[in-house]
């Protein structure tokens, strides 16, 4: 894991740091990534957008949703790892709020991932919200608070409570057949039955 790690921030180090350009996106996105932000605020505007449909469920799932794999990530998965973060020499060319919990795995990366696989359903942005995802999860690379492997760790988490949460409360309620529907094998108004 300590090769996959140093040949990853090698590749930063090569190819991104340094660029100014590149130093203001994935600080920014590391910033818009900070406590979900970024994330709230896309399924904020992805209520809007559905304002006509059922937009009150989806908002609701990832607004709670994302306070719970926020607790859950950063309250007791990193106090059982609780590694510590990448050594940072030197000042940074912007300014970064130092976290204080574990390095593995990353929050941003799992809140990233989560939020995209809650947002993505049913919608045609979903490519978007991944590539989003892929920016805020790099940046916590490009920004040295975090190893290649918390990364990873944290997109792979992400992608599991994404899935889970999907599962378990999906956007539409299917109501249960009712016992003469069930009996006779007659699909119900939605096709549910």
């Amino acid at each position: 894991m300590t090769a996959f790690d140093e040949r990853a921030d090698a590749a930063f180090e090569r190819l991104l740091r340094g660029h100014a350009s590149a130093d203001r996106m994935m600080y920014a996105a590391s910033a818009l990534g900070d406590h979900g932000l970024l994330w709230l605020m896309l399924a904020a505007v992805q209520a809007g957008r559905r304002r006509k449909g059922n937009w009150r469920r989806p908002l609701l799932r990832a607004a709670a949703g994302l306070g719970a794999e926020s607790a859950l990530v950063n309250g007791p998965v990193k106090w059982i790892f609780r590694r510590s973060r990448p050594i940072h020499d030197g000042p940074r060319p912007l300014h970064l709020r130092q976290p204080r919990t574990s390095s593995f795995p990353s929050g941003h990366a799992t809140a990233a991932f989560f939020a995209a696989a809650l947002l993505s359903e049913d919608d045609p942005l979903a490519p978007l919200y991944y590539a989003l995802a892929v920016v805020v999860a790099a940046s916590r690379l490009h920004v040295k608070i975090h190893h290649a492997s918390d990364v990873v760790g944290g997109v792979l988490i992400g992608i599991a409570l994404g899935e889970i949460v999907r599962r378990a409360v999906p956007l539409e309620t299917r109501r249960p057949p009712r016992i003469e529907e069930a009996a006779s094998g007659i699909d119900g108004p939605n096709g549910s039955g």
